[in-house]
């Protein structure tokens, strides 16, 4: 789940502490293969309990979760929380193998709004996910008027076929891999598409409310926009911090990405489509360009349709073009945290990533069934022109915490080991990156810049990328080369929002800042999961600081072994 700025409850406090300062939610996942029938067929899709999307999570701010997953499906897995319990595989545990067990036990602490958990083990989080609801403490309130009801809104992604099939032959083949065949919301396909409009999913209102929906984007591969007919949004929140709010009637969230807004109940009563479709940045690129539905009904609609079958049709909204970049930079160039934030300021690290695709040239010793990326390639991806290759035998953490040596180097570059026009033509000569394990070590508390620029090689791309164990300040971003000379003096150092995912711009660039005091092993990447497979990717090794309270501490003792 999306960046928890906390460590296991069990390691930053006692217990009796713990449970004075929040409850002890315990709950049990259970992973298995269910079928679920969507566009007319039936599939063993993998679940948690048997649910699509899987069980909502609802929590205070200072609460603690004990999350017993037992793994009952044929493949590996990890669902990603934080610290210990952070989820991705090899990287801070070994995956949870068929027929096993293991329990994440963390505490929620200074984050309030929307958040979600997610599998994070090859694609298995197309139906592996659910939201994480997080209020304010007990006596607390949210910094807007209280909304009559709240709702949450999972943007998914699905496949008439076996995702984890999907990525296998892509694997395989070096080629891209299929896109979907649907966009879901609360797993749902909606009213646009076969054998779909039995189930649509239908979002209460009446006349008068005020009502918070909790948007989101658990979409596998797809940035989405998101919008409701003849309503507007009053955008509150994103990734679990509060916003100042501003208005828009279309929202676009990256894969990973959580969006809270306020809408009223303010229009004729009636039934309205809520829908989304993709936000396509990649040039030429094929996609999944189908729509999902939810609806938007009145109680006081004059005869509510049962099901999509009756009464009027809902009206249907206008959606950005695909290609829309300008509504998604406007919309988000309009985030700022409510009020003045403490940005770190005299920076001790300044990087420099580079981010995109690749093409690797087809290996000697494969047939050319295996190389059927363009001209013959296999698709790749890298950061500052590293291909992030993940261990098999030892996970990252681990292998950090007892000194086990050849898992990974950290001499991961600071910056591009070779600068050229990042957004301009570039060179063939510059399309296949050198794979490794490669991490950067920070010191703890050290004050971090990180410029993250988009690149040209194969096509440009707006990419989520996502930092595990820590939220940020996204204090710019822009279009072209970053330039340090001209483009300083655009940084918001006073009100920027802070999140755990950036939108990097189509051909551009963003930066964000953050200070390093959360030791561990986390790592950063791209959160479409394609990219991710293709290597798009690093981590950072945060030292320990001074005492017991800036260590990483000893592992769960049943941690799953590889």
């Amino acid at each position: 789940m999306e960046a928890f700025k906390t460590i296991l409850f069990f390691l930053i406090c006692s217990t009796m502490l713990c449970w004075v300062n929040g409850e002890v939610h315990r709950h049990q996942f259970v992973i298995q293969a269910t079928p679920v029938k969507r566009l007319c067929n039936t599939h063993m899709a993998i679940t948690v309990n048997g649910m699509l999307p899987g069980p909502t999570l609802e929590i205070k701010n200072g609460d603690t979760l004990e999350i017993e997953v037992v793994n009952k499906a044929k493949y590996n897995a990890t669902i990603h929380w934080t610290g210990w319990a952070d989820g991705p595989e090899f990287v801070t545990q070994c995956p949870i193998r068929p027929g096993g067990s293991y329990t994440y036990r963390f505490t929620i602490e200074g984050q309030e709004g929307t958040l979600w958990w997610h599998a994070h083990s090859s694609w298995l989080r197309a139906t592996v996910y659910g939201a994480i609801i997080i209020r304010p403490r007990e006596g607390e309130s949210y910094p807007f008027p209280k909304p009559k009801r709240e709702t949450a809104i999972i943007l998914g992604e699905w496949w008439d076929a076996n995702p984890m099939d999907v990525v296998r032959q892509a694997t395989m083949t070096g080629a891209a891999p299929n896109n979907s065949d649907a966009y879901t919301i609360n797993g749902q396909p909606g009213d646009l598409y076969k054998c779909s409009s039995q189930d649509t999913t239908i979002v209460p209102i009446d006349v008068g409310e005020t009502n918070l929906l909790r948007v989101i984007n658990a979409a596998l591969n797809q940035p989405l926009f998101f919008t409701v007919a003849n309503h507007k949004f009053t955008v509150v929140g994103a990734d679990a911090s509060y916003l100042k709010p501003f208005t828009t009637s279309v929202i676009m969230l990256g894969p990973g990405q959580t969006t809270d807004v306020l809408i009223q109940g303010n229009q004729l009563p009636a039934r309205y489509y809520m829908a989304a479709r993709a936000y396509q940045s990649a040039q030429n690129a094929p996609f999944d360009n189908t729509t999902t539905t939810a609806i938007l009904e009145y109680k006081s609609a004059p005869c509510p349709a049962k099901k999509g079958i009756n009464g009027p049709k809902p009206i249907m909204p206008s959606l950005p073009a695909y290609n829309d970049t300008n509504t998604v930079t406007a919309f988000s160039q309009s985030f700022k945290s409510p009020r003045k934030v403490e940005v770190p300021t005299e920076i001790d690290e300044s990087l420099f990533f580079t981010i995109g695709l690749g093409l690797n040239n087809c290996p000697p010793n494969f047939p050319s069934s295996r190389c059927q990326g363009p001209n013959g390639t296999r698709f790749t991806a890298s950061m500052n022109n590293v291909s992030f290759v993940f261990p098999q035998n030892f996970s990252l953490l681990q292998a950090h915490q007892h000194g086990i040596p050849g898992v990974f180097t950290t001499d991961f570059p600071a910056t591009p080991p070779l600068k050229f026009d990042y957004t301009g033509n570039v060179s063939r000569s510059l399309y296949q990156p050198v794979p490794g394990t490669k991490l950067y070590k920070l010191k703890y508390g050290s004050k971090v810049q990180i410029v993250l620029q988009d690149t040209s090689i194969v096509t440009p791309e707006n990419h989520p990328i996502h930092l595990h164990g820590y939220d940020f300040y996204i204090v710019a971003e822009g279009f072209g080369n970053f330039d340090p000379k001209t483009d300083t003096s655009k940084f918001n150092l006073v009100d920027p929002p802070q999140r755990n995912t950036v939108g990097v711009p189509v051909n551009g660039w963003a930066v964000i800042r953050f200070v390093a005091d959360n030791p561990g092993v986390w790592i950063m990447h791209c959160h479409l999961d394609v990219h991710i497979t293709w290597g798009l990717a690093m981590a950072f090794v945060v030292e320990n600081g001074l005492g017991e309270l800036q260590s990483l501490q000893a592992p769960p003792p049943d941690l799953p072994i590889c």
